[in-house]
């Protein structure tokens, strides 16, 4: 998997001038090389490194919102960030917490609602939501999550959708066998094949995916969804992405469904 680069251009923008070297430094050192050595010791971790040390040297200006804001882009939530410094506390000191706090608050400040949801379907389920899906985040409309139930035998995971979530059209090719399958977790989505309706997808809905056909699925509008999915052995397998499923796409799936 190709290391992903971390591009930083604040160094220049606002020291270029001034400081030329240490610019130099802080966009393509600190940050186009250490952060972005992600093979080692991923974005998440590493934010979580920064803010515990910003915060006990007791540096709670700029720089901390910054690498606030990134921790909140890594998926770190509002319910974990209140943790994190409520742990730091303990060891940097208490009013070094309160400043914390009061960025904090407003990073996540529009979070509340969607973290009560997200938590409150984590206990519909007995698998976790895991964590941010980052690594296809660009082949989703919306957030979704993943989280590896097993590596071993068939490997296979579980992905959770936020409601209106919907991956891209692909295709899961193969010379034979291939395909995949998905399990109804939690909540309500769908599934469809291209020039087909769409199917409800509910807690214990299963879904047989053959190789070599466009399809998506997703989260209804309506409610956050879960599905474990199961990649089927086969020869010359890949996966194509393809184009997203349009609004317009999504909204027709979901209303030929809820009208037929």
């Amino acid at each position: 998997m190709a290391q992903k680069t971390v591009v930083q251009t604040a160094g220049r923008e606002q020291l270029g001038a001034f400081a030329p070297k240490f610019a130099e430094l802080n966009d393509d050192v600190l940050f186009g090389e250490v952060w972005s050595r992600t093979d080692r010791l991923g974005l998440r971790d590493r934010s979580l490194v920064t803010i515990t040390s910003l915060i006990s040297q007791g540096i709670t200006d700029t720089s901390l919102t910054y690498h606030l804001q990134s921790a909140k882009k890594t998926g770190i939530t509002r319910t974990e960030i209140a943790e994190i410094i409520t742990h730091i506390a303990f060891y940097a000191g208490w009013p070094k917490a309160w400043a914390a706090f009061n960025l904090a608050k407003g990073v996540w400040a529009e979070d509340v609602a969607g973290e009560d949801a997200k938590a409150a379907f984590q206990r519909e389920m007995i698998f976790p939501i895991g964590e941010p899906n980052t690594l296809y985040a660009k082949f989703f409309t919306g957030n979704s999550y993943l989280s590896f139930v097993s590596r071993e035998q068939i490997p296979f995971a579980n992905v959770t959708f936020e409601p209106g979530c919907r991956n891209n059209w692909h295709i899961h090719h193969a010379t034979s066998g291939g395909g995949q399958m998905l399990v109804g977790v939690a909540g309500c989505g769908w599934y469809q094949e291209e020039g087909k309706a769409a199917v409800e997808i509910l807690p214990g809905t299963v879904i047989h995916i053959p190789a070599n056909v466009k399809h998506w699925h997703g989260a209804d509008a309506d409610s956050w969804f879960a599905h474990l999915a199961f990649e089927i052995p086969g020869e010359d397998v890949s996966n194509e992405w393809l184009e997203p499923v349009t609004d317009e796409e999504y909204r027709t799936a979901r209303r030929d469904w809820m009208t037929h």
